[in-house]
């Protein structure tokens, strides 16, 4: 079975859990920056990584969506990489931005934490994440989370243990192996 992990990563989570995905299951790792249906269409099993942005997975309605009538034969195996623990409401939101029900059907979904690095970000994406951070703080009652996300911004999170790098890889070998999964 020709596998391919592709990837899009804005600052450099998603990379690290596909560089180690590639080398786990001896495959070919690319990241999305143009890639087409053709670069793709000899593989067996395709998985994609992507960095959540504002609940959408990066990169991934461009190749993977947008081709997803072609690539019906293939195992499609999908990872969303982020900065929040992965709580069941914020999973089906994930999904929910991102799939129609059809697609769930066949599209075996994961997801993963990943880390929040304000340094790296684009300029644009720092003035959104400026934003948000005065947003939170003219909150009266915080939560946890808001909290958590505050303290972000001066030192830099990153949850990519070899732990998680080992349960995603764990889970992506279930799913390979399986071959009545979706």
């Amino acid at each position: 079975m020709k596998t391919i992990i592709i990837f899009k990563s804005k600052t450099g989570f998603t990379e690290k859990y596909a560089e180690y995905l590639g080398q786990k299951l001896s495959c070919e790792v690319i990241e999305n920056k143009s890639l087409k249906l053709a670069d793709i269409s000899d593989y067996d099993t395709i998985i994609y990584g992507g960095s959540l942005y504002a609940s959408g997975i990066l990169g991934l309605k461009k190749l993977i969506i947008r081709n997803f009538d072609s690539l019906e034969n293939k195992k499609i195996i999908i990872f969303a990489v982020g900065a929040t623990p992965g709580r069941k409401d914020e999973l089906i939101e994930i999904t929910s931005s991102n799939f129609t029900d059809e697609q769930m059907k066949k599209v075996n979904f994961l997801y993963t934490r990943g880390g929040f690095n304000y340094n790296k970000l684009n300029i644009f994406d720092k003035v959104l994440m400026l934003l948000l951070k005065l947003k939170i703080k003219l909150k009266r009652d915080k939560s946890n989370d808001e909290k958590g996300m505050l303290n972000a911004y001066n030192q830099s999170l990153d949850f990519v243990t070899i732990n998680n790098k080992e349960k995603l890889y764990n889970n992506i070998i279930k799913i390979i192996k399986d071959d009545t999964s979706k």
